[in-house]
C-alpha cells in the first residue's frame, strides 16, 4: 500500500496522513491514532529517506550504552529495551546505541550531537552527581530521563517510579507484622533510585520509633552473587536473638542469591526470615516461581521503556512541550514470604 492508497482508505489528504505518520503536532491525537493503526494493519511502510528529507529528522533516538570491564549486561536494561523497542517499531523509529565507558561518556554525547544521527536521547540510571542533563541541554539534544536526579528534581521530562513510597510500604508491612530487626540489601547508592528507596525504609522505621542505626543496610550492584554474599554475611554464624528477622531486597536477581543463602543455612521463609523483593515483572523470573512465593513491590520496567519511547518521540515532534515529570505508583503484592516476626527464644 502506498501513501495515496492509505489516504484514500482513510478519507484524508495525503498531506494529513504524511504529517500524522511523521508526528507533526498540528495533527490531532485521534487522527494520528487512526493513521498509525491503519498503516500497521495494512502494512504501509514509509520511504525513510523521503521522510528524513521532508522532516529534517534522522528518524532515530539514541542511548549511550555503558561498557567496560566493570559493567555487566543488566537484565533490567534488557527488559526496558524490549518495551522501548516495541513502541519504537510502532512509531517507525530506529534505536541507536553508542557504547562508551563512563570516562568517555561526554565525548559520546558530543559525537552524537555533531553527527545529527539521532533526534533525541534518553538518559537512565540517574546518579547523585548527575552531569548529563546539563550536557545534553548545552548540546541542544532533546531528551527524557528514566529516573530522577537528586538535584534538580524538576525542570526536565522524566518517567520514574515512586521508589521511596514503594519501600516505605514494604518496610511498613514488616513493621506492622512485628519485625524490628530489618536488613536492606539495596542497589548502589551512587544512583538516586537506591537513595530514594533507603529514604522510604528509614521513614517507615522513624514512624515506629526506630533509629536509622537499627537498619542493617548494604548497598551493592543488584546481582545474584551480591545477594548471596550479603545474606551469608548477615545470617551465617549470627545469633538468632540479634540477627535480622526480615530482609528487603532491591531486585529479584539479588533475591535469588538471598534465597539461595537462606536455603543453605536451613532458614525458612517466613518462619525464620520474612523477605520482600522489588519485582519488575520479568517474564523469566516470577515471584511465584520460588519455593515460597515472594511478597513483592511490583512495577513493570517494560512498560516504562514503552512510555519513555512514546514521550521522547512526542518531545522531538513538539507534541509534548512542557517538561513533565511522571512518578508511577508501585503496587505491594503480599504473598507467602512474609509473616509475623518470630518470637524470641
Amino acid at each position: 500500500m502506498n501513501l495515496k492508497q492509505l489516504s484514500e482508505l482513510l478519507h484524508l489528504s495525503q498531506t494529513t496522513v504524511s504529517r500524522a505518520l511523521n508526528g507533526y503536532p498540528e495533527v490531532s491525537a485521534e487522527t494520528r491514532r487512526r493513521v498509525l493503526e491503519a498503516a500497521q494493519r495494512h502494512g504501509y511502510k514509509a520511504n525513510s529517506n523521503a521522510r528524513k528529507l521532508a522532516t529534517g529528522r534522522a528518524g532515530a533516538i539514541g542511548y549511550v550504552l555503558p561498557v567496560g570491564r566493570n559493567v555487566d549486561l543488566d537484565p533490567h536494561f534488557v527488559e526496558f529495551l524490549a518495551g522501548l523497542g516495541e513502541h519504537a517499531l510502532m512509531r517507525e523509529v530506529d534505536l541507536s546505541l553508542t557504547p562508551a565507558p563512563r570516562e568517555r561518556e561526554q565525548e559520546a554525547y558530543r559525537r552524537i550531537a555533531a553527527s545529527r544521527s539521532v533526534d533525541g536521547v534518553y538518559l537512565s540510571s540517574m546518579r547523585n552527581d548527575e552531569q548529563r542533563i546539563a550536557l545534553v541541554r548545552e548540546l541542544g539534544l532533546p531528551f527524557i530521563a528514566h529516573g530522577r536526579a537528586l538535584d534538580p528534581a524538576a525542570g526536565y521530562g522524566f518517567v520514574d517510579i515512586d521508589n521511596e513510597g514503594a519501600f516505605f510500604d514494604a518496610a511498613q508491612l514488616l513493621l506492622q507484622l512485628g519485625h524490628r530487626r530489618l536488613a536492606f540489601v539495596n542497589g548502589d547508592t551512587d544512583f538516586t533510585f537506591a537513595v530514594h528507596r533507603l529514604d522510604g525504609v528509614k521513614r517507615a522505621m522513624a514512624g515506629h520509633g526506630l533509629p536509622d542505626a537499627a537498619l542493617r543496610h548494604h548497598a551493592a550492584a543488584m546481582t545474584e552473587g551480591n545477594g548471596y554474599r550479603l545474606a551469608m554475611a548477615l545470617f551465617r554464624d549470627a545469633d538468632p536473638a540479634t540477627r535480622p528477622t526480615a530482609v528487603l531486597s532491591a531486585s529479584m536477581f539479588t533475591t535469588l542469591g538471598i534465597v539461595r543463602a537462606l536455603d543453605q543455612l536451613g532458614l525458612k521463609m517466613p518462619r525464620d526470615v520474612s523477605v520482600i523483593s522489588h519485582d519488575d515483572v520479568f517474564p523469566f523470573l516470577k515471584p511465584d516461581s520460588f519455593t515460597v512465593p515472594l511478597t513483592t513491590t511490583r512495577s513493570s520496567i517494560r512498560a516504562a521503556g514503552a512510555r519513555i519511547c512514546e514521550r521522547l518521540v512526542n518531545i522531538i515532534t513538539g507534541e509534548e512541550k512542557a517538561p513533565l515529570g511522571e512518578i508511577w505508583p508501585v503496587e505491594l503484592v503480599v504473598r507467602a514470604s512474609t509473616g509475623p516476626a518470630p518470637r524470641a527464644g
